[in-house]
Order: structure tokens, then C-alpha cells, then sequence
């Protein structure tokens, strides 16, 4: 009975550790500390494979929290408008860029929006995703199978939660917080 019961946790852990394998963890470098996300390949393909490629080619480094909303996300992503290290940089304009790459189309996942929770930010079009994001500082079940949820804050939420807040309507921050670096693990 022992011998069955060791085998058994031997092949659970495979399993669960294959599960986690094809994960993708990345680390988000903000002023108050380190940040791991885990993103979802199973789940909605597209958005992190062009996240990854942002990340690891240095586009969201510099880019601006330009809105931030307490008890409901901190948004950020705008590398055309909103990184500071750009000539393009422009805090008025921060929200309305992308990439240079085509817009996404959605991929509604099952994944809830909990706190923690990262999800493509887009336009009222559910295939404008490009290059925003936001992080859920709380549970929003409204934006559940609307917006495309792709990974989750695993470590470092306190750091997130320290993120400027903006105007409790509109969420614009006038000073903002910003990302320093985001790369793959």
C-alpha cells in the first residue's frame, strides 16, 4: 500500500509539473520592487507570445502606469506614447497608442478576473488588443470572457499595489509610476 501510495505522488508531481512547464514566468522591475508574472500559452496564445516579444525586445521598459483606478487595475502598455524614455513620449497622449504590430484578435479565456489577474487592454472593437495591459488590483467579474486574460501576478503584488493611483473617474495619473524593466525569467 505504501509502494502504490509513493508511486502515486511521484506521477501527481510529474503531471502538475508538466502542467506548469509550458507556463511562461516573467519579471515586471518597478521603484518599489520586484514583480513575477505568469503568463498562459494554453490559454490565450497570441496575446503572450506578443507580450513575451515586447518584453524581452525592450519595449515596455520606461512605459508609464498612465491609469490607474484604486480597487480595479493599474493600466499601462503604451509603447508609443507612453514610454518616457521615448521623444515620443507624450502623458496626455499615454492610453491611445500601441506597436508598430497588427492588433490582436480576442481570445476569451475562463481564466476569472481576480486580483492579480493580467489582461489585454483594448478599445470598445474586442479585436484592438496591441500592446496595453492592465493589472486587476481586485476582483472585476464584468470583465470576465470580454477582456483577454493572459497571466497572473505570483509574487510581488504589495509592489503593484503601491502604484500611483490616478483620478478615482478617469484613473489618469499625472505623475506616473513606471515599468523599469520586463523581461522573461
Amino acid at each position: 500500500m505504501k509502494k502504490f501510495i509513493y508511486i502515486f505522488i511521484f506521477f501527481f508531481s510529474l503531471l502538475s509539473t508538466n502542467a506548469s512547464a509550458n507556463n511562461i514566468i516573467m519579471i515586471l522591475k518597478l521603484t518599489y520592487g520586484e514583480v513575477e508574472i505568469e503568463l498562459y500559452p494554453n490559454k490565450a496564445p497570441n496575446h503572450v507570445k506578443r507580450f513575451t516579444e515586447l518584453a524581452n525586445s525592450g519595449k515596455y521598459d520606461g512605459v508609464v502606469f498612465h491609469r490607474v483606478i484604486e480597487g480595479f487595475m493599474a493600466q499601462t502598455g503604451d509603447v508609443k506614447f507612453g514610454n518616457s524614455n521615448s521623444p515620443d513620449y507624450n502623458i496626455s497622449m499615454a492610453g491611445t497608442g500601441g506597436s508598430d504590430l497588427p492588433n490582436l484578435k480576442a481570445e476569451f479565456t475562463d481564466i476569472a478576473h481576480t486580483r492579480g489577474i493580467l489582461s489585454a487592454a483594448r478599445s470598445a472593437d474586442p479585436d484592438s488588443a496591441n500592446s496595453q495591459f492592465f493589472i486587476c488590483l481586485d476582483s472585476a467579474p464584468h470583465l470576465d470572457r470580454q477582456y483577454s486574460a493572459f497571466g497572473k501576478v505570483i509574487k510581488g503584488m504589495e509592489f503593484i499595489d503601491k502604484i500611483k493611483k490616478g483620478d478615482p473617474n478617469s484613473g489618469s495619473v499625472p505623475n506616473p509610476d513606471k515599468i523599469i524593466s520586463l523581461k522573461s525569467k
